[in-house]
């Protein structure tokens, strides 16, 4: 039975229907994996053939009114003008101190329209920082609205995505990072080349009462192609081989994109966003601390929070993501590590594991091949 004081997805019987283990996330009661193989069999599909997610706990908003593009371009990293209508771009919320709100997808509809995709929990945040921002410029003429509940999110991802896309009738050939707007059974759904696994994939935006059905359709044509449902626990796993962030552990209202060396989503040469002194100051400075891979040499799972120690086992940082990789049959993880400690790739670390010693190897990720383009 549902908590409660948790939000479900407009698929949460369809999960039931599939056996899935269900977990809190973000506010939302989501699936974690599902019965018939769990986490290792969905990463493996997806790598493999394709996976169908369900992220409708993802939340939408828009940006609406003269200049909406020019006052997002204000506020959020990423510069706004790089791209045109139809288009999509990771950016981010800062704070005045250059910590990261949240991480976002931004799809540019046009000069007076831009649609938000913040992470479940910081979409109020967002909106609030956003709604803060219009009010201090006294522009009563923008709206800025949350739409959490009008929208589902389906995620199709994998080297056949293509593939099931075209049998349910939706379009494929967009440019990575490109939208465009189609029809599902009459009604709209958008559809972007976009995904969080680092395969070839789409995220569909149906509206919230046609998510089942086009759910349904999508995993008919998915299992004839050696597809099927994912979870979110093969999403967290698949993202960390990539390298990926993750909100609330890579990337924080204390970890700077500059520390997360996701300093590629700030437009650096912009003259206004949230956060653009401190990171400013923080870039020209250089970080104490920079996200580094580490690559398990001995058997043992990686997890958040664990200490990573030096050669003279002396504290050198700390991880923030840590799984078993399905792909490597290894353990990786996402460390922030101190820039004093002047650690190179391809060093040795020790992550303390429960205090037993776990040799580690510092990589630049990804962990694996990326095949997003």
């Amino acid at each position: 039975m549902a908590d409660q004081n948790l939000l479900t997805s407009p698929l949460h019987d369809a999960h039931l229907d599939l056996g899935a283990t269900m977990a809190p996330f973000g506010g939302w009661q989501m699936p974690i994996q599902y019965s018939g193989g769990g986490v290792i069999a969905e990463h493996s599909a997806v790598r493999n053939a394709v996976g169908v997610f369900d992220v409708s706990h993802l939340g939408k908003a828009t940006v609406t009114g003269p200049g909406a593009a020019a006052f997002v371009n204000r506020c959020l990293s990423a510069d706004l003008d790089k791209i045109t209508a139809g288009q999509a771009q990771y950016t981010l919320c800062c704070n005045d101190s250059g910590g990261v709100i949240d991480d976002l997808i931004a799809y540019l509809v046009s000069d007076s329209e831009v649609f938000l995709v913040p992470n479940a929990a910081n979409t109020a945040a967002v909106v609030a920082a956003l709604q803060a921002a219009a009010t201090a410029e006294g522009d009563a003429a923008l709206a800025i609205t949350d739409r959490h509940r009008e929208y589902g999110v389906l995620a199709v991802q994998g080297p056949r995505s293509a593939d099931v896309l075209a049998a349910v009738g939706l379009p494929t050939e967009l440019d990575y990072m490109s939208w465009v707007d189609a029809e599902f059974d009459g009604r709209p759904v958008r559809v972007c080349r976009t995904g969080y696994t680092g395969e070839h994939g789409y995220e569909l935006l149906p509206a919230w009462d046609v998510t089942r059905p086009l759910w349904d359709a999508l995993l008919a044509a998915a299992g004839p192609l050696g597809g099927q449902a994912a979870g979110l626990g093969a999403r967290d796993t698949l993202r960390t081989e990539m390298g990926y962030p993750l909100h609330g552990q890579d990337l924080s209202p204390e970890i700077s994109p500059v520390q997360a060396r996701a300093g590629w989503a700030v437009g650096w040469k912009k003259e206004a966003f949230f956060g653009r002194d401190a990171l400013q100051a923080e870039k020209a400075a250089g970080p104490a601390r920079t996200l580094r891979g580490l690559l398990a040499l001995d058997k043992g799972v990686l997890r958040p929070h664990q200490q990573v120690l030096g050669a003279d086992g002396n504290p050198v940082g700390e991880t923030t993501s840590g799984t078993f990789s399905p792909t490597l049959t290894k353990g990786i993880a996402l460390a922030l590590i101190d820039t004093a400690a002047e650690v190179q790739d391809g060093a040795e670390l020790v992550v303390d594991v429960r205090g037993r010693a776990l040799r580690v190897q510092v990589v630049k990720p990804p962990f694996v091949a990326s095949h997003v383009r």
